[in-house]
């Protein structure tokens, strides 16, 4: 029998457990089975979401031969999760989307259709293609499609799969709710998704994936790639695992607040690495873009699979938490990070008995506020996740940095009523492990002001004005964060 244990006695037997004299095999906290899953607000897209998203690989995507996946679909509809994750990269996931949603009468156009039941849930998928029309050399556009296939082509590949005959026909009433650019990675990416974003062309010989999918998104034709005006997403948004840098650039640049939506990596061994917690998902949360979380397991490698992509079924993990590392604190860990609304998961093995069912006991771990873990708890949970291959587990995401400087310091000279003053401006560094508090501006050797830290939300630099006290004078701006640490920009003179 799995008896319930409170939050606090796990914390303070977990801290015991970290000098070897306790471990609990499947230790579970409260109780299994959920009558009426949490939701939270999915950021400005308005979206009520569960706090557990059912992800769209492990057994959906790599199912072994034992496993039927349109079952673990189901049981997730049927135990009252609403938010669901697949891909046009994730082999047959779609597809078994398609199979579960017939089974539960969720297609448009077929006999039974349950379109409030539809309304009820939702739908994301992706794509890993930066181009909607044309290309870009260094880019690449990876899909499963034909060879030659942009965004749209991807689009219409997951309402072809999910809700129509797999070969190009949807019905009429046919939608996901959000539509992803997954995967990004670096600048020249960000470049290439928002290429004629503010002035398309439908001339052009390339059009960047985001100019498209507004279109398709608010039933509009400005780029021509949509033709009848169709209306098939009801938000868009982007995804990254390696790159905080890349993340926040993307989010920068979005003056149209047209990204609605991003997918991160986010679990309890992110602070080990270039972090996500204190960088990109800062910055999204100031944003009000919601936040869904994945690789809360490191894609299994804080298990039994090692730390890289999956390859096959193999590497499906299939059972539930370890001695040493129970799974729920992890959930928690992610679901407790400011600004996440809901954590996609992957399921490897459902089953009857709660014990041994992944879904149930990932369904209960994520029954909790986002305050239900402070600083304290979250530093148990990371102590505990390094147990996991040393903390090396996150291999998709960038190696640890030390704290950044200011980016991009900049000074000019301005002219007032009262006498020239020296405008300094520059942009948000990167924090390391600890967040950024503020900024320290210094003239020679003295500090002469402080500007606080704030998540930069769109291009605009930070800036600081000072009396200008004669030319030639040198100016730096140092980044302190909550640590002490410090990291001073070069020197920019007027």
């Amino acid at each position: 029998m799995i008896r319930p244990v409170s939050r606090r006695h796990f914390l303070r037997t977990s801290t015991a457990a970290l000098a070897g004299s306790f471990a609990v095999p499947n230790l579970v906290l409260g109780k299994l089975g959920v009558a009426r899953p949490m939701t939270r607000t999915l950021g400005r897209t308005g979206l009520e979401v569960t706090t557990l998203g059912l992800g769209g690989q492990a057994s959906l995507q790599w199912t072994p031969a034992d496993v039927d996946p349109v079952p673990i679909i189901v049981k997730a509809l049927e135990a009252g999760v609403n938010y669901f994750d697949t891909s046009n990269v994730y082999g047959p996931s779609q597809e078994n989307f398609g199979k579960a949603f017939r089974q539960m009468n969720l297609v448009p156009g077929l006999p039974g259709y349950d379109e409030r039941r539809r309304r009820s849930i939702y739908l994301a998928s992706k794509t890993m293609v930066r181009h909607a029309k044309g290309s870009q050399p260094g880019i690449r556009d990876a899909t499963q499609a034909p060879p030659g296939s942009k965004a749209v082509d991807d689009l219409r590949r997951t309402l072809t799969q999910i809700f129509g005959d797999g070969r190009g026909h949807y019905a009429d009433g046919a939608y996901l709710d959000l539509f992803l650019i997954h995967n990004l990675n670096t600048m020249a990416e960000v470049d290439a998704i928002y290429h004629g974003l503010d002035d398309p062309d439908p001339a052009a010989e390339r059009i960047g994936a985001l100019a498209a999918l507004r279109d398709y998104r608010d039933g509009t034709n400005r780029t021509g790639l949509n033709p009848n005006e169709e209306k098939r997403i009801g938000h868009v948004g982007i995804s990254g695992h390696s790159s905080s840098p890349v993340m926040i650039e993307c989010l920068q640049r979005d003056e149209h607040d047209l990204i609605g939506a991003m997918l991160i990596a986010i679990n309890a061994n992110d602070r080990l690495y270039l972090n996500h917690q204190h960088n990109a998902i800062a910055v999204a949360a100031a944003k009000n873009v919601g936040q869904i979380a994945m690789k809360v397991f490191a894609d299994g490698a804080m298990y039994t699979k090692p730390a890289r992509w999956t390859r096959n079924s193999d590497d499906v993990v299939r059972t539930v938490g370890d001695p040493e590392l129970p799974s729920r604190p992890l959930v928690e860990y992610a679901l407790s990070t400011p600004g996440i609304a809901t954590a996609i998961i992957g399921i490897g093995q459902i089953g009857a008995e709660a014990r041994e069912c992944q879904l149930a006991q990932n369904l209960s771990a994520s029954q909790v506020r986002p305050d239900s873990l402070d600083e304290g708890d979250r530093e148990t949970v990371e102590r505990l996740a390094r147990r996991a291959k040393e903390g090396e587990t996150n291999w998709f995401q960038l190696a640890a940095r030390p704290l950044g400087p200011p980016r991009e310091p900049a000074a000019e000279v301005i002219r007032r009523d009262d006498g020239p003053q020296v405008r300094l401006t520059w942009h948000m560094a990167y924090a390391a492990d600890a967040p950024i508090t503020h900024y320290e501006v210094r003239r020679g050797d003295a500090p002469i002001g402080r500007v606080d830290h704030r998540p930069q939300t769109t291009k605009a630099p930070f800036t600081f004005t000072a009396p200008l006290a004669g030319e030639g004078e040198a100016f730096r701006v140092v980044t302190v964060d909550a640590a002490g640490r410090r990291a001073e920009s070069e020197a920019v003179a007027v």
